[in-house]
């Protein structure tokens, strides 16, 4: 017997699944939780860096130099996640 086809027109939804009005609140809070926290690491990198090249420390001045770009990133990739899904999503929605 034949396998049907499935039809070419199936797009995500929002009711096929109970829970994800619940789930899609919990990614939206740990997208604020990780937001938080790249404002914490740019402030405690600022601080490092601060005195790193206060003391002459030019190790601890990179230290703080690295960790103020990787939180800057971070607050980046996780306040443009939505973006990034959405575009990703709408190129692969053409193939």
């Amino acid at each position: 017997m034949p396998v049907p086809l499935l039809p070419a027109d199936i797009a995500p939804n929002t009711t096929g699944l109970p829970g994800l009005f619940t789930l899609s609140h919990m990614v939206g809070a740990l997208l604020t939780a990780g937001l938080i926290a790249a404002v914490a690491g740019i402030a405690i990198s600022t601080i490092v860096w601060v005195l790193g090249n206060h003391s002459g420390n030019p190790s601890l001045a990179g230290r703080g130099k690295t960790g103020v770009l990787v939180a800057v990133a971070a607050a980046l990739l996780i306040g443009g996640a939505n973006v990034l899904v959405d575009f990703f999503s709408g190129l692969g929605g053409t193939l």
